[in-house]
């Protein structure tokens, strides 16, 4: 059992669906393995041009990968299989849109400060993959900072000054100038990159390698 923390950095989005399998994938060999990790979130926006109505997300996937109509119900079919080893359910649906996340960004940059960053993360993944939810509405994203303990009135207010919109830029910014150009991306101990989604059994060799005093595999 390591007695402290590893740090570990996830820039990420949250209609990233391997965003969300990579987290319980770590998390649950962290937990196997008796690892304590110290998680911080950072932004990523996979569709910064998005127009607030979104785009239905059949559509969107063959347009942007390139993929057909088969491969990506297939891809759906295997996310939910894994899903269900990681305890998260996806509910896809053909109706299902993809939307632009900056305004959640802000929000979680709030609820980092406020000590909720984790919490409302976690909400927004089941928001949009298991119940279907319009992370464009600001009234879905300030029902959603209320249910995990924010405070629902300043929520609305942030969405609608837009009060944090320089610092996620920023941070942003930041993420892409270190090279990140796709999520989820992890950095253990502020020097070791992994992207994609590795896997419980590769995390759990990262993280033996990281406590013992080896270095990760970049």
């Amino acid at each position: 059992m390591t007695t402290t923390p590893l740090r570990i950095d996830i820039i990420s989005d949250v209609v990233c669906p391997w965003c969300i399998v990579g987290y319980r994938q770590l998390k649950k060999a962290a937990e196997a393995s008796g690892t304590a990790v110290d998680i911080h979130w950072h932004p990523f926006e996979l569709n910064p041009s998005m127009p607030a109505e979104g785009q239905n997300i059949v559509e969107h996937i063959m347009e942007k990968y390139g993929s057909s109509q088969a491969e990506s119900h297939a891809n759906r079919d295997r996310l939910t299989a894994i899903g269900e080893d990681l305890d998260f359910t996806f509910l896809f649906a053909d109706d299902m849109r993809m939307h632009n996340t900056f305004d959640t960004h802000q929000l979680l940059h709030w609820a980092t400060l406020k000590g909720k960053g984790d919490d409302l993360k976690q909400a927004l993944f089941i928001a949009h993959f298991t119940h279907c939810r319009n992370l464009s509405d600001p009234d879905v994203l300030a029902a959603i900072a209320s249910k995990v303990g924010l405070d629902r009135a300043e929520a609305e207010a942030i969405l609608i000054d837009q009060r944090f919109a320089d610092q996620v830029r920023a941070e942003e910014k930041f993420w892409t100038q270190q090279g990140i150009t796709g999520v989820p991306a992890m950095v253990f101990d502020r020097q070791h990159l992994v992207t994609g989604a590795q896997g419980v059994d590769n995390y759990a060799n990262i993280l033996s390698q990281l406590t013992q005093g080896g270095g990760a595999s970049e």
